[in-house]
């Protein structure tokens, strides 16, 4: 059996590293805090626009091939519905309902596409 063991890999023009594409490793992810505004720890992700209440719109450092994207959610507390919307290249909005308000909580989001 053989084992590959390395710190970085280079890109095949030896000066940057090699960039995620056409894989199916997660692109970006983050994670949110309780209120909805703060990114507590995030992958690929440039900010987080609370829009409206239980409404974030996340934006990524670098944009996708196209709007197919898949992004996934899960919150810290119980909500009727939840549901991602709003999917652009460089963006896509998550959504939580608790039957009779939006509510913020903290939020946990990964998003699987091809990037640009």
């Amino acid at each position: 059996m053989s084992e590959l063991r390395a710190d970085t890999i280079t890109a095949s023009n030896g000066t940057s590293p090699v960039t995620l594409t056409k894989q199916s490793a997660a692109k970006a992810w983050n994670n949110t805090s309780a209120d909805g505004t703060t990114i507590q720890n995030s992958f690929g992700i440039s900010s987080l626009t609370d829009t409206a209440t239980g409404r974030q719109t996340h934006n990524v450092v670098n944009s996708f091939n196209d709007a197919n994207i898949v992004p996934n959610f899960s919150v810290s507390n119980n909500v009727d519905q939840q549901w991602t919307s709003s999917l652009t290249t460089s963006s896509w909005r998550t959504n939580n309902y608790t039957g009779s308000a939006y509510e913020d909580v903290q939020m946990r989001t990964v998003c699987h596409g091809d990037l640009a």
